[in-house]
């Protein structure tokens, strides 16, 4: 957690300093927390900072920062998706983390049972704004979170025929249920069925066969 720039680039040289003294050889990877004016100011500056894995959003510190001219409401959906000082701060962070090559981290959810509020949350997270994971601070929260970061099934499907079809056209433009297709959309479904691999949803033995296989050359 760091106010502005200056101050991640102290911590993260103290925290070199200190691993080096420990005998440690590698690089630790930072996690920085933006939930104030300044480190939201700076968020670009502070992913671009050496050893930054990912760029953290800290709502309710956000929104207490501003004093009341946020509502509390604000700390919970809807009004975390829809307050326009948050939809920008949000919206900052995974800019200025994606163009790092950072993840983005979304804020927790205040709800800790209800798995149909978790998921939401966490799909409005990826969906409307691209963060890519979500803090949890009670365990039945990890599944519907997880769940919703991973590529939806439909989704999945359309990705596995686009690139099955590409392939068969040795990557040239396609056209697929009257939609075009070229290398643009080839790499945004190549990443999402990667994803989707590693989050353990299923692949038709087509496509693992295809484009998993240990002797795919």
């Amino acid at each position: 957690k760091c106010t502005d720039a200056t101050q991640g680039d102290e911590m993260i040289e103290y925290i070199r300093e200190r691993t080096q003294k420990a005998g440690i050889n590698r690089e630790i990877p930072i996690h920085i927390l933006v939930e104030t004016h300044g480190a939201l100011h700076d968020a670009w500056a502070l992913a671009a900072l050496p050893n930054v894995q990912v760029l953290d959003f800290g709502l309710m510190d956000f929104v207490s920062a501003h004093h009341g001219t946020i509502p509390a409401a604000a700390m919970r959906s809807p009004g975390q998706f829809n307050h326009q000082l948050i939809r920008r701060a949000k919206g900052e962070v995974v800019a200025a983390a994606l163009a790092h090559g950072v993840v983005p981290a979304h804020n927790v959810t205040l709800e800790l049972r209800d798995e149909e509020v978790i998921y939401g949350d966490a799909r409005r997270a990826r969906e409307e704004f691209g963060f890519m994971r979500q803090w949890s601070i009670y365990p039945a929260q990890i599944e519907p979170i997880t769940r919703a970061m991973a590529p939806e099934a439909p989704e999945v499907a359309l990705g596995e025929a686009i690139m099955l079809k590409a392939y068969e056209a040795d990557w040239g433009p396609i056209q697929h249920e009257g939609d075009l297709h070229d290398r643009a959309t080839y790499r945004y479904y190549w990443e999402a069925l990667q994803r989707a691999r590693l989050m353990n949803v299923k692949l038709s033995d087509e496509v693992e066969k295809m484009f998993f296989s240990e002797n795919v050359s």
